[in-house]
C-alpha cells in the first residue's frame, strides 16, 4: 500500500470512531441553559405577610430555604392582600393573569371568609374554583399545587373578647371543606394549623400587632413545607 493510501485509510478509520464516540455521548444541558424554578404563592394576609418585613413573609423564606438546598429558584410572584376572601383572590387572578406554568404553586385562603361570615357553601364553590386556577397555572399537574390550612387567629390577644371556642370551630370546619376539595383534586395539603395555635401559650410566634404571624412562626411553617415543597419539586 503507497504512503497516500495509508494516510486515506488512516484517516477514515480515526474519523469513524470519533464520528461513533460523539453520537453515544448522553446529551447535556449547559449550566447556563438550566430552567430556574417558577414558584407563585396565592392568599391573603397571611401570604403577603402583614406585620413583618418582605424578607420574612413564608415564600421568601421558603425560597431562600429551597436555594440553601441547592435548587435555582427564581424569586416568588405573591398574589396576596391583608382581608383578601376567596372571592377577592378570584378577582385578583383575572386582574394579574400571571402566565404559566409554574414549578410550584401554594394557596391559602379563607380566614377572612369565616372572620366576615361569609357562607360555607359559597366558600367550598369559590375554593374549588381557586384550586383549579391554581393547578392550571402548574401546567394542569395538581402535584406541583400545595394548599395550606387556615391558621386558627381565635387563639391570639386580637380575640380576647370573642368567643374563641366558636372560632375554632369555624377554622376546623372552613378547613374540613379546603381539606375535602384538595384530595379530591389531587394536590398537596399542609395542615398549618396546630402550629399556629401555638400562639396561645408563646407570644414570639406573633407579629407586633398580636393578631398576624412573626417571622419565627413563619419559618416553622416553612421547616414543615420544605421537604413536600422538595417532593413537588423532584
Amino acid at each position: 500500500m503507497s504512503r497516500a493510501k495509508f494516510f486515506r485509510f488512516y484517516t477514515l478509520i480515526v474519523s469513524s470512531i470519533m464520528l461513533l464516540a460523539c453520537t453515544h455521548q448522553p446529551a447535556t444541558i449547559p449550566p447556563t441553559m438550566e430552567k430556574n424554578i417558577r414558584f407563585l404563592a396565592l392568599g391573603d394576609s397571611y401570604t403577603i405577610g402583614e406585620g413583618v418585613d418582605s424578607a420574612q413573609r413564608w415564600p421568601v423564606q421558603l425560597t431562600e430555604a429551597l436555594r440553601q438546598q441547592g435548587l435555582q429558584i427564581e424569586n416568588p410572584l405573591i398574589i396576596a392582600r391583608t382581608g383578601w376572601t376567596t372571592g377577592n383572590l378570584l378577582s385578583a387572578i383575572a386582574e394579574a393573569n400571571p402566565q404559566g406554568p409554574f414549578d410550584l404553586v401554594t394557596l391559602l385562603i379563607g380566614v377572612n371568609n369565616q372572620y366576615q361570615g361569609r357562607d360555607q357553601e359559597t366558600y367550598r364553590q369559590e375554593f374549588r374554583i381557586l384550586l383549579g386556577l391554581a393547578i392550571d397555572l402548574a401546567g394542569g399537574d395538581p402535584s406541583k399545587v400545595l394548599v395550606l390550612s387556615i391558621p386558627d387567629w381565635g387563639v391570639t390577644p386580637f380575640a380576647r373578647d370573642r368567643d374563641r371556642d366558636q372560632i375554632r370551630l369555624e377554622i376546623d370546619q372552613f378547613n374540613a371543606i379546603n381539606l375535602d376539595e384538595t384530595r379530591a383534586a389531587g394536590a398537596y395539603y399542609l395542615d398549618i394549623t396546630p402550629n399556629s395555635r401555638q400562639a396561645a401559650n408563646d407570644p414570639a410566634l406573633l407579629a407586633p400587632d398580636e393578631l398576624h404571624p412573626s417571622a419565627k412562626m413563619y419559618a416553622a411553617w416553612v421547616e414543615l413545607m420544605l421537604l413536600q415543597a422538595k417532593v413537588i419539586l423532584r
